[in-house]
């Protein structure tokens, strides 16, 4: 009996099952408001932190972890599902993993009908490279800028297919969206199949004009892939308005649910034509669950994906933009136009939102890198390849302006050796 089936010859159940008791204390909660000034606000939503000590963390772009308010609902659901075992992965599962799908695809303005959860960006992304139905001589389209586990598929793609790529090179600082526009479209030819471009490219933080890539690519027949994987809970995403055909992005970044959750959007018109990652009895039906055989997986990290949602939405998402790009904006401003210091990143806000990217003339990334958490106690991440030099620093919500403070002083400093 297949498994789906197995759901209906037990019968209706409950969209949720109930939870096990957790005391709140058990994870130190604070069981206090959340004022309405603003800096009492901010103040208050680093309460919801487990932070710790040892270093300030301005490396949250990997993994933004999880609020504590999360945490518990998060800790409940993996007791749930232990409790239930396999019960409740042969009755619900599939319901409430749709049921939290059709929410996220509200969010980031998708139909239910062209979304997928997955693991991550990687995952959702490679999903598309590898299951596109290529020719040989067929040429793909993206920037050396971009995430490397998905230019690695590309370049197996051409091993495996004789596919040729074709790589762009990002300004760090571009004139208009003009000149992004015509980089990309420079690249085209009549046997141009798919254009991936970042929405949010990872090293610098720099917001790309997606909805204009994609409506020139689609004047050439070109397909656009978006790699997302910093914008679903950074800044509002809107799928439907973008226009492009595929997008993917990693939940536990920005999002803040637990490790190993993505999401995937496919075009309607292109669901059928992407060739499972793995086999599923559906692959008959041009359905996007032909593409979502997960096997056993942990279900528990699914349901956090509401609970993620909730803290999101109690902020507000343009709220919490807003004070990403303010905490962004607090730092670079401050040494942006200081000698030996490079910023390389934007200047104009639109451009960018909570990450950035900054270099010391003449002082390898690593070496920043080092410094920074050996003397002052920062923890970021070195980047060192394409024309990007530099730590990218990306502080969370709970971060505040005296860690901020600290940073640019550790920045001067160092500039002032070289």
């Amino acid at each position: 009996m297949k498994k789906r089936d197995f759901i209906k010859h037990l019968g209706g159940a409950a969209l949720f099952s109930p939870f096990l008791g957790m005391s709140q204390d058990s994870l130190s909660i604070p069981n206090k408001p959340y004022p309405l000034e603003e800096d009492a606000f901010w103040e208050r939503i680093r309460e919801d932190y487990n932070l710790k000590p040892d270093y300030i963390n301005l490396e949250n772009g990997y993994y933004n972890f999880i609020p504590k308010p999360t945490m518990e609902k998060y800790i409940r659901h993996i007791e749930m599902v232990n409790y239930e075992a396999s019960y409740y992965m042969r009755t619900v599962q599939w319901e409430n993993k749709d049921k939290v799908r059709d929410r996220l695809a509200g969010m980031v303005g998708a139909s239910p009908e062209e979304l997928i959860i997955t693991r991550n960006t990687t995952e959702s992304l490679d999903m598309i490279i590898g299951g596109y139905p290529w020719q040989r001589n067929d040429e793909a389209i993206f920037a050396e800028e971009d995430y490397g586990a998905m230019k690695d598929q590309f370049n197996l793609m051409a091993k495996k297919y004789g596919i040729v790529n074709k790589i762009v090179s990002l300004p760090n600082h571009p004139e208009s969206d003009e000149e992004i526009v015509s980089l990309y479209e420079s690249q085209i030819t009549p046997k141009t199949r798919l254009l991936m471009v970042c929405h949010m490219v990872n090293i610098t933080g720099q917001i790309l004009p997606v909805k204009k890539i994609c409506d020139m690519a689609h004047k050439h027949g070109v397909e656009v892939m978006v790699d997302g994987a910093h914008c679903v809970g950074h800044i509002d995403v809107n799928i439907a308005e973008l226009g492009c055909d595929y997008y993917g992005s990693s939940l536990h970044k920005w999002l803040s649910v637990p490790l190993g959750s993505g999401m995937l959007f496919v075009a309607k018109p292109h669901i059928a034509k992407i060739w499972p990652l793995f086999a599923d009895y559906s692959d008959d039906v041009p359905e996007i669950r032909r593409l979502n055989h997960t096997g056993t997986i942990p279900v528990h990290t699914d349901l956090s994906i509401d609970d993620a949602i909730d803290y999101l939405e109690n902020i507000g998402l343009k709220r919490k933009e807003e004070r990403l790009r303010y905490l962004q904006r607090y730092w670079s401003d401050a040494v942006r136009n200081m000698e030996h210091i490079v910023v390389n990143t934007p200047v104009e806000p639109h451009r960018s939102c909570g990450i950035a990217n900054v270099g010391i003339a003449n002082m390898k990334p690593a070496d920043l890198a080092k410094s920074l958490l050996d003397e002052f106690n920062i923890f970021t991440v070195a980047i060192d390849y394409a024309n990007v030099q530099g730590c990218r620093i990306t502080p969370n919500i709970y971060t505040t302006t005296k860690e901020l403070d600290a940073f640019v002083i550790a920045l001067k400093t160092l500039a002032n050796r070289v």
